[in-house]
């Protein structure tokens, strides 16, 4: 029983500090400080214990949320910690990059008007906190299987996997053809969300636990997949989803049009100091830029380009600002930096001179008759159309599926839009066509949260467990 049941009343939600906007547009770290143990205790204890717990309801992977709320609020911090791993393989990545704003802080019973609970800067401070005082993930009842399972990808459903998998006894071993282990979440989130060495400490946790990370690897090139399939008991794949959507814009090829992955994925190279990083890299430095697209890899985008020192950054999104369905936090944070908003506006095409970008030719647009999933699809406005200025445009419409061409030399067969089937068999989640290979995330779903990809890992290597027959 709590001591002080209405401490949500006494205690108004409160955020850890944030630098402010002058400072944090002049580098890349994060912006969000952390929570003190006395701060954290109090944010915790605000959580009413409501009973019906709509914020692990709404959680991808169903974190026992008030549970290890109540463990922080009375200081059991290693306990919190071990708590939180159960159902979560990176919370303190999730803590920082999760729109919790529409996930367990939306659903929270406080959200209507009182605050909601500070979920996602709470779990971000029990793993930091945690690490730092020395806590490890107790492996000490593990017995070894003698099975050994291949990831293909190092992104969060490959760590998810692999989390669960060595848990259990299973040797996980990740192959990757970056030289970090991540994925996205080291070469597509920006440093002011999620700085990398964040990252770096899950893989050096991850290793201590027996997980076995083989980098600079490309399946079929590097190893053979085949090889693969004869070395291990199962292999997962996890390889994401990388092949922009274009719009088929005309002037998308002019120079000075770029996609946003390669923009943010240079930008973090550069800051990564990694090799050839100077190659790759795309300055907006003194360009007025335009950002097509209104989801969470566009305000990455927005903030990137204010922070190279742009001379305006303009975000253009086809619906209104309601309709937005990223986070409502990188939103503010774009506008807060400088970013302008236009809203209700389509791109028609871009327009150029030459070898220069002149400008982006929009139309607005109004909400039409909903959709198949009933989200309002939209109409033009004839007649409203209008020419912004641009030196340079990122297009930011979203990402599909990339299918490795060798998938169907060994029978794992997509669906049309080129994600894989998992369709087939229904009592073994997220295996494949092909009985022993299993996938999940991005290309199975399509692009999405990390927290999904992290889900879907973690229950593909629960599938290749039944079929190992462990557990």
């Amino acid at each position: 029983m709590k001591e002080h049941p209405l401490q949500f009343l006494e205690v108004p939600r409160a955020d850890p500090e944030k630098t402010p906007v002058a400072a944090r547009i002049r580098d890349f770290r994060e912006i969000y400080g952390q929570y003190q143990q006395h701060e954290a205790e109090q944010q915790a204890a605000r959580c009413i214990d409501c009973g019906v717990p709509f914020c692990e309801w709404k959680c991808p992977v169903h974190n026992y949320i008030p549970a290890w709320l109540d463990l922080i609020r009375e200081g059991n911090l290693f306990e919190a910690a071990e708590l939180s791993h159960q159902t979560n393989s990176l919370p303190e990545v999730c803590g920082r990059i999760c729109p919790q704003d529409r996930l367990c802080e939306g659903a929270c019973t406080l959200n209507d008007g009182l605050g909601a609970v500070s979920i996602g800067n709470i779990e971000k401070y029990i793993t930091d906190e945690a690490l730092r005082q020395g806590w490890r993930p107790d492996m000490s009842g593990i017995v070894d299987t003698g099975k050994k399972v291949a990831i293909v990808g190092a992104g969060p459903a490959g760590l998810g996997a692999a989390d669960i998998l060595v848990r259990n006894g299973v040797k996980p071993v990740v192959y990757d053809r970056y030289p970090l282990i991540g994925g996205l979440l080291t070469f597509g989130i920006p440093p002011f969300k999620l700085e990398k060495q964040v990252v770096e400490t899950r893989r050096s946790i991850m290793v201590e636990m027996g997980v076995e990370f083989k980098l600079n690897t490309e399946v079929g090139r590097d190893i053979g997949f085949d090889e693969l399939l004869q070395r291990y008991d199962a292999v997962f794949l996890g390889t994401g989803a990388y092949t922009a959507v274009t719009g088929d814009l005309p002037g998308s090829n002019l120079p000075g049009v770029y996609q946003a992955l390669p923009y943010l994925i240079g930008n973090i190279n550069r800051e990564l100091v990694l090799p050839d990083a100077l190659e790759h890299f795309i300055d907006m430095r003194g360009k007025h830029v335009v950002v097509l697209g209104g989801g969470d890899t566009a305000m990455d985008c927005n903030r990137t380009a204010i922070r190279q020192n742009a001379a305006s950054v303009t975000c253009t999104y086809r619906r209104d600002e309601d309709s937005m369905n990223g986070s409502k936090r990188d939103y503010r944070a774009s506008r807060d930096e400088g970013c302008e908003f236009l809203f209700n506006r389509q791109p028609l095409a871009i327009l150029g001179k030459g070898d220069e970008i002149e400008g982006v030719e929009l139309v607005r647009t109004r909400l039409g008759a909903p959709d198949a999933r009933g989200r309002p699809l939209t109409e033009n406005v004839a007649g409203t159309e209008e020419i912004i200025r641009a030196d340079a445009v990122i297009i930011a419409f979203g990402f599909r599926p990339s299918p490795a061409p060798w998938l169907a030399d060994y029978g794992i067969e997509l669906l049309p839009d080129g994600r894989v089937d998992v369709s087939k068999d229904p009592a073994t989640p997220f295996r494949t066509s092909n009985p022993k290979v299993f996938a999940g995330g991005d290309m199975v779903r399509g692009a999405d949260l990390v927290v999904t990809a992290v889900f879907e890992g973690r229950e593909a290597a629960r599938g290749i467990l039944a079929t190992l027959g462990i557990n």
